[in-house]
């Protein structure tokens, strides 16, 4: 980037140090000398896999991919142009994306003075919108909700307005124990608009389906998950005035819009080790590690609270394994590129549990179609957030980065990012228990079971079950036969006095690797009212995959709604689903997609919906005149 007139800068600074939170006036002097810089380039890829290498490496720097075009847009130095020629790239200015995103900029210099949304992207909350947010599940429900304060944000730190750093933490107090946890960490790069919101979108669907979904029921019953929906919220407000942000706002590093640090370049373990190729010792570059590790508060905070969370399972050397039965699981969102990736970034060598990391990050990826990588690139990166996580302590560390750009317009983000990931993070949250062993295991899909039986009868119990369920787009990963699959009423298999209740092939024998199982639960002794039912699967390795549940209910459900529903796969992954209910007179039946409402009906009716990619799930509640909404069935596409 420029550096601004010494005057300016000054300014600028002194400006900083006034005012609570990042000024219009400021914001829009920055927005001015954004628009000045015109070292914007197309860089034409010799082959994919080189390009998505550089999107690691030169990550930074990336404005914008067009895979399918075979370029991707870069801000470069006169170096880094020549250091990407040398690797194949056809390198040319971009004028006309120069003048994109100064009519961007001037969206936000014509937005009205002190407004609270983001011009032009509604469906982003802003800093203060998703801590309002999480603070409202923890004051509607602290059962299952805390809202906890783990450090402070650069600026507070100084005195200048700033933030606390929050967690959100999620689980059902009522259920004792102690539970293995998912940490997840939004927005480290401000720019990158789709990570807070994806993260808090996924505390909505823990949040608002325990009780009604019954993945989310037992996810939060037992587990754990932990969200730092804004790791960088002072480079956050910046970004959210439509400055290309991304460190944090650290005024002793440089001046003007190239302050800050990288946070993401500024962690412990493995900061500046590789000879200045992973990061960048120039205060004004954007991979600026900082002076020293974990130099930035941010940083602190997210190190001490990933240690007060996770054991250490690791040893010391770089070729120390953690033991297989390690829980625990970190996710740090970023965007963009589409790629999920995993240690090591700062050497090509492979992670003393990278044949366990791939296996899952094949999973992830097969949810939201992204390249499934090591996360090293046309060169190493060093002082990343896995360092804590995998590096130290050995909890398995992955990021995913979302999407095709920075300011991810709101359709790509509500139609393709969110219905892609969320499932990714869903599944995440289900394999946290055994991170290196579970996801080698296959799947369940569409556990099905009757409205409602009779006390003492029996109900049948139908799904699927598939071993074949990761990307296979850069290399590929066994798949077995499935060879057993088990139910149980109430308790989760792992817990004492869990009694499985086996299921059949429903072809008459075990011997693919997708297999459509059945069963008959017995009631006997069950009290009337909702009950779990947990299904795994197993396969021919003799792994058992993730838990998946349904709710079994003995007797009349209040307000008695039927509710068929079936998903039928089509070719290139359509599936049509089918939705049938008849509820209580007066009523209103909603039905949800991934958490969010779709449509609101009368109580009886019928509806169905072909949907393309990703896995989708399908809820209905029956809404009666109180307004509470009477959890009932729901179902996921394959």
């Amino acid at each position: 980037m420029k550096k601004l007139p010494l005057a300016l800068a000054a300014a600028l600074c002194a400006g900083t140090a006034a005012q609570a939170h990042t000024d219009p006036a400021e914001l829009q002097a920055l927005r001015a000398v954004e628009r000045q810089q015109s070292n914007l380039y197309r860089a034409y890829f010799p082959d994919a896999a080189t390009g998505r290498k550089a999107a690691v490496s030169f990550h930074a720097q990336l404005l914008e991919s067009a895979w399918k075009q075979g370029y991707l847009v870069f801000e470069l130095q006169p170096a880094e142009v020549a250091a990407l020629r040398g690797f194949g790239f056809r390198v040319v200015p971009a004028p006309d994306v120069v003048e994109k995103r100064n009519r961007f900029l001037d969206r936000f210099d014509a937005a009205a003075p002190g407004v609270q949304t983001i011009p032009g992207y509604p469906c982003y909350e802003t800093v203060e919108e998703t801590f309002a947010a999480a603070e409202g599940f923890a004051a509607a429900k602290p059962q299952l909700a805390q809202w906890l304060d783990i450090g402070d944000s650069w600026a507070k730190t100084q005195g200048q307005g700033g933030y606390d750093l929050k967690v959100l933490k999620l689980t059902n107090a009522a259920v004792p124990g102690d539970k293995p946890k998912l940490f997840v960490n939004a927005a480290i790069h401000a720019r990158e608009y789709t990570t807070a919101p994806l993260a808090l979108a996924f505390a909505r669907w823990l949040f608002e389906g325990h009780g009604t979904d019954a993945d989310a029921t037992w996810i939060l019953d037992h587990h754990e998950v932990h969200l730092l929906l804004q790791t960088n919220p002072d480079g956050r407000k910046r970004a959210e005035g439509g400055l290309s942000w991304r460190k944090n706002t650290n005024s002793d590093y440089c001046a003007g819009n190239s302050i800050g640090a990288d946070l993401n370049r500024n962690f412990s373990f493995s900061w500046n080790s590789t000879g200045g190729a992973g990061s960048s010792g120039n205060p004004c570059d954007l991979t600026y590690r900082g002076p020293a590790p974990a130099s930035e508060p941010e940083t602190q905070a997210v190190e001490a609270y990933i240690r007060s969370i996770f054991p250490d399972r690791r040893g010391p050397a770089q070729t120390d394994a953690a033991p297989a039965d390690t829980q625990g699981l970190h996710i740090d969102l970023h965007s963009y590129s589409e790629l999920v990736l995993w240690p090591w970034g700062n050497t090509a060598q492979p992670a003393p549990n990278g044949a366990a990391l791939q296996t899952l990050g094949r999973r992830f990826a097969w949810f939201n179609g992204y390249t499934p990588t090591q996360s090293i690139g046309l060169y190493p990166t060093d002082g990343t957030t896995d360092g804590p996580s995998y590096g130290e302590l050995g909890v398995p560390a992955y990021t995913f980065e979302l999407g095709t750009s920075f300011f991810q317009s709101c359709s790509a983000y509500r139609n393709v990012i969110l219905p892609r990931n969320l499932p990714a993070l869903i599944y995440a949250a289900k394999v946290v228990r055994a991170p290196y062993v579970t996801p080698g295991g296959p799947d369940v899909l569409d556990v099905s079971l009757p409205a409602e039986v009779a006390p003492g009868a029996s109900a049948t119990l139908t799904a699927q079950v598939s071993d074949t369920r990761f990307n296979q787009s850069n290399g590929s990963e066994a798949t077995q036969a499935i060879v057993a699959a088990e139910a149980y009423i109430g308790t989760p298999p792992w817990a004492e006095g869990a009694v499985p209740v086996p299921l059949s092939a429903a072809d008459g024998s075990f011997d693919n690797a997708t297999e459509s199982v059945t069963g008959s639960l017995p009631t006997t002794g069950l009290a009337e009212g909702r009950h779990l039912v947990y299904v795994v699967g197993r396969d021919a390795s003799g792994t058992a995959g993730p838990v998946s549940a349904g709710w079994l209910q003995v007797g009349a459900a209040p307000g008695g709604v039927t509710l068929d529903l079936s998903s039928s796969p089509g070719p290139r992954r359509r599936t049509t689903v089918s939705l049938a209910w008849d509820g209580a007179a007066g009523n209103r039946v909603d039905v949800y997609r991934n958490g969010a409402l779709l449509r609101a009906t009368a109580n009886d009716g019928a509806w169905s919906q072909a949907v393309t990619g990703g896995s989708w799930t399908y809820q209905v509640c029956e809404r009666g005149a109180g307004g509470a909404c009477s959890p009932e069935r729901s179902i996921t596409t394959p």
